[in-house]
């Protein structure tokens, strides 16, 4: 078992000891208690199994899945039992020490049970959230409808139709078929240009192979570009040589162009309709740190005349603000990926709001800066936490105007 799962072991014991005193004020059963011990205790056994086989390197590819569904299901939402039990001990202490200061206090009054009861239905409800993200929330896919209105857009490209798509990480799905129905709607949208922009895998390349057929299916009239996102390195896993790391990423390229995508690594494509240009260009990843930046627009825009319309792939959101609205390439529209929207969160028509903001600014839907445009897929696939919530999975149509 790993060190760094050790030093918890305490703080989750002091968390289940503090919520079970909200648990025994509902029932008096020495059955039902026991009970109530005896399935903790399981469910910290499986993650400790998990922990164990991940350490030792004989765990499957879908364990730390499992890890994280018991977790958000189980344990995090005590979190919020423990939170509502902080509040009702501060309040009654509160009290206490009013009395006491007024001379009246007898004794310590005892836990509210509505302090109890509203803490465990909070965090009952929050468990069976978590559930429905990880059974149905990854497969609600939608498609988000975008207009893009270009200064200077060549008329043969008026009602041009774009579809990104990003964030596959393929490797967290089991079955394929789970993921008909996304690219029958993507299918549906009659794509002029299909762009992914990056994170077709969890780990390796390995993981996309039973989803090659399935994503040479959909279909666009221009063809189907794609960039690297940072899992697409294979960075996450310990390779026996840095050429075996290459390998794996060199596999991912010929298995997504089987696929049909055509690969761009810091370079442009362009597309051409009678005699006019739309300049697609594709750059490796670039993040902040500790995300590699291997993304060189320079290189990628090299010949790109400044006036013409162009559409950057850049996995990472970060790269707009850093490099890509004050470079001199003139990039009106950059595509990104890579929040997911932190897959938890409110998404409403005037309500947006998730954790990752507060390190993603720029982390959902478009935004505008100094002329320039970036748009933030939400991702179609799903990492970590196998689920989502309130951040349904994406699919993004863009009409040029």
């Amino acid at each position: 078992m790993r060190k760094d799962f050790l030093i918890f072991i305490p703080l989750f014991f002091l968390l289940e000891f503090y919520v079970y005193q909200a648990f025994k004020q509902l029932t008096t059963n020495p059955l039902i208690r026991a009970s109530y011990w005896v399935f903790t205790a399981l469910v910290y056994l499986a993650i400790g199994f998990i922990i164990f086989r991940i350490s030792k390197g004989t765990a499957g590819r879908q364990s730390a899945q499992w890890m994280m569904s018991l977790l958000v299901l189980f344990v995090f939402p005590k979190l919020l039992t423990f939170v509502f039990l902080l509040f009702g001990d501060i309040v009654r202490f509160a009290e206490y020490g009013v009395k006491k200061v007024a001379g009246n206090a007898e004794h310590l009054p005892s836990r509210r049970r509505f302090f109890s009861v509203a803490g465990l239905a909070s965090a009952g409800l929050f468990s069976l959230l978590m559930l429905d993200g990880i059974v149905f929330g990854k497969y609600r896919h939608w498609v988000r409808h975008v207009r893009i209105r270009f200064a200077g857009l060549p008329p043969a490209f008026k009602g041009y139709r774009i579809v990104q798509v990003s964030d596959v990480h393929s490797g967290t799905f089991y079955k394929p078929e789970k993921l008909q129905h996304a690219i029958d709607m993507i299918n549906r949208q009659n794509a002029d240009l299909v762009l992914f922009t990056g994170d077709m895998v969890n780990n390796q390349s390995e993981e996309f192979i039973p989803f090659v057929e399935l994503f040479k299916s959909i279909q666009a009239r221009d063809g189907k570009f794609a960039v690297l996102g940072n899992h697409d390195y294979a960075g996450y896993l310990e390779w026996e040589t840095p050429e075996a790391q290459r390998a794996d990423v060199e596999n991912l390229i010929r298995l997504e162009e089987e696929a049909g995508f055509e690969m761009l690594r810091n370079e442009h494509r362009v597309i051409e309709r009678n005699g006019e240009k739309l300049y697609i260009i594709g750059v490796e990843n670039w993040g902040l740190p500790p995300f590699p930046q291997l993304g060189d627009l320079n290189k990628a825009s090299e010949g790109v005349p400044p006036e013409a319309i162009k559409i950057l792939m850049s996995h990472d959101p970060s790269h707009f603000d850093a490099v890509v609205k004050k470079h001199p390439a003139n990039v009106q529209l950059t595509l990104s990926g890579h929040t997911h929207g932190m897959q938890f969160g409110i998404d409403l028509k005037n309500v947006k709001w998730s954790p990752i903001q507060y390190k993603y600014p720029k982390w959902a839907d478009l935004y505008e800066s100094m002329g320039k445009y970036l748009y933030v897929n939400r991702g179609f696939g799903v990492l970590g936490y196998p689920g989502r919530v309130g951040i349904d999975p994406e699919i993004t149509v863009f009409e040029l105007i």
